[in-house]
């Protein structure tokens, strides 16, 4: 990994945690990656192109180096709306899933990934890289391993409105969810039930890989079958209460995007 790359700053603290923990207690660590690209690619040994960042990125996709270390992308979409956050609008968010957090590591010194990695800092605007593990909840297993049937739900998906995920990346005021938001869950619960909402995963961030400066604790994917769901969900009147009382105390920034994935295997990620 670059130690000064021009698409954000990294941790170094975290990385070092990603590099040194002890086999015994390393394991699974799923890294998020919020990606927003420049108009046009930038390449550091000055060539003239006319390529868009997006396409610089695409260029850059490691995925034979990733496979070199067991890691997956197991989740990959582009942002269609930006809902909530500061001025930055990100393009695409990805998910992937590494055996270990030393395999993260191993991967930044591969050929392959090196070769590749140009493209990477020539397309790249800013990135947030998070490094997370699942929530522990009971509540969060009750998902299925294979796509919600929404045929039932009042508002299915339509060719014209497909199923929609939508992402939270959170930071709270004292650091971890509190007793607010765990009231807010409960006012939001009902509605989102309703509308056959399916939580894809919650996971607590352990670290920062690349990133503003900014501590983050939370992300959030939940899934809906259209967007129409998500709105019957955004102006039910009891949620609505439940977020000017309890979700707003307890949440200090956020980053909030209607997402439409590519695809989404990180409920069988997590407990496959």
């Amino acid at each position: 990994m670059a130690e000064n790359p021009s698409y954000g700053q990294v941790d170094s603290n975290y990385t070092r945690r990603l590099a040194t923990t002890p086999s015994p207690e390393d394991g699974p660590v799923w890294m998020l990656n919020l990606m927003k690209y420049r108009p046009v690619a930038e390449y550091a040994d000055g060539r003239q192109t006319e390529i868009s960042g997006e396409k610089a990125g695409d260029l850059y996709s490691p995925f034979e180096a990733l496979a070199g270390v067991g890691a997956e992308v197991v989740f990959f979409a582009d942002v269609e709306t930006q809902l909530l956050g500061d001025e930055t609008t990100w393009d695409r968010v990805a998910l992937v899933r590494y055996p270990t957090r030393r395999a993260f590591i191993e991967m930044q010194y591969r050929p392959d990934f090196k070769e590749k990695h140009v493209h990477k800092e020539a397309g790249m605007e800013k990135t947030i890289v998070l490094g997370l593990q699942p929530i522990d909840d009971p509540m969060l297993r009750q998902g299925s391993m294979v796509a919600p049937n929404w045929s039932d739900a009042s508002n299915p998906p339509t060719e014209e409105d497909p199923s929609v995920v939508v992402l939270h990346v959170i930071r709270f005021h004292d650091g971890q969810a509190d007793d607010e938001m765990v009231e807010y869950q409960n006012g939001a619960s009902p509605v989102a039930t309703e509308q056959g909402v399916h939580i894809s995963g919650w996971f607590g961030v352990e670290g920062t890989v690349v990133g503003d400066g900014r501590p983050w604790h939370q992300a959030r994917f939940n899934a809906f079958p259209s967007k129409k769901a998500f709105m019957e969900v955004v102006f039910d009147p009891d949620r609505l209460a439940a977020q000017k009382e309890h979700r707003e105390t307890a949440i200090a920034d956020t980053y909030t995007m209607i997402l439409r994935p590519r695809f989404d295997h990180i409920f069988a990620s997590v407990h496959g």
